[in-house]
């Protein structure tokens, strides 16, 4: 079942939300790179990782992976949700990887959907659900992508299964590789 949208804008995609406010999304720029790690640290922190402070060196990498990233317009697109108050408060974030073609999915292009986060002070708005309806827009439209998966945690579950998503249909296995020092 898709979401309805109150309206459509070049920048994103905008709802109504309790009070009658228009919430929108905007697609997010170099600029924006402190916020996205910011909300990607909450993220985090909510699914029960230690994050440390805001000189942690992951933090640094996460900058430098975004800005890296934001520079790829057709394989990466992150959206944002601003917040007068607060500054940004919501983000949804999407890459595209190159697989092998198959008769499903003639292109191989997949689309990955991650860093869906929400300042805790704005939860339950629907902020999270604009983003990632700007990014789904994006792969379908833009990037022209078919096959789009995520890793969900128990909040957000049942956001994603009321876009349709489901688990795959063949069981997904993963290896954490140790590193042997030098």
């Amino acid at each position: 079942m898709a979401p309805s949208r109150i309206g459509h804008t070049d920048s994103g995609t905008s709802t109504g939300v309790g009070g009658g406010q228009v919430v929108q999304a905007r697609r997010a720029t170099l600029a924006d790179v402190p916020a996205l790690v910011r909300l990607r640290g909450l993220m985090l922190a909510d699914m029960g990782m230690e994050t440390g402070g805001a000189d942690a060196p992951w933090r640094v990498a996460s900058a430098q992976w975004f800005t890296e990233r934001l520079r790829h317009p057709a394989t990466f697109a992150a959206f944002l949700v601003d917040d007068p108050e607060l500054g940004t408060v919501s983000s949804a974030v999407g890459t595209c990887d190159a697989h092998a073609p198959t008769p499903a999915n003639p292109s191989g292009l997949h689309g990955h959907v991650s860093n869906v986060s929400t300042d805790p002070l704005r939860r339950r708005r629907g902020h999270a659900r604009v983003c990632l309806d700007a990014l789904l827009t994006w792969f379908r439209e833009e990037a022209q992508v078919t096959v789009v998966s995520l890793y969900a945690t128990g909040d957000g579950a049942a956001l994603y299964e009321s876009y349709g998503f489901t688990a795959p249909r063949h069981l997904a296995l993963q290896l954490r590789m140790v590193r042997t020092p030098r």
